[in-house]
């Protein structure tokens, strides 16, 4: 794609995202896809990109990272300092500016579901 100048058109957060996921080689890549999903599905305020080499998720402020050289599990890094003030199980670490949250597979994902949703609009929430 070419802007009237001739130059190629940065691609939009959302083709980034795309192609980064299509491109991504990774033991837990449907894993990934199906967090991804409630991520996105739990609030529409949360926003995609890459950032970090990783899909990033934004609303008023850069909020949650998945780190992805893991291939044992899915980690997601909360790394918003709002965080901390939502308290749940599920939530590990105690850093006083960020939290994580591991999914060992898809049956892991599945059951802890409801709490993560719960966690996401949590903290979207604290944004406001």
């Amino acid at each position: 794609m070419e802007t009237k100048k001739g130059r190629a058109k940065k691609p939009s957060d959302g083709e980034q995202v795309a192609d980064y996921m299509a491109k991504l080689d990774h033991p837990l890549k449907a894993a990934i896809e199906v967090v991804r999903s409630i991520i996105k599905e739990a609030d529409p305020r949360f926003s995609e990109r890459i950032k970090w080499n990783a899909p990033s998720y934004y609303y008023k402020a850069d909020l949650l990272t998945f780190h992805i050289r893991p291939t044992d599990r899915v980690h997601l890094v909360f790394h918003h300092a709002t965080i901390v003030q939502v308290q749940s199980d599920l939530l590990e670490g105690d850093y006083k500016d960020r939290r994580m949250v591991y999914f060992r597979d898809m049956a892991d994902i599945e059951a802890k579901r409801g709490e993560f949703i719960r966690i996401l609009k949590a903290y979207v929430d604290l944004m406001e």
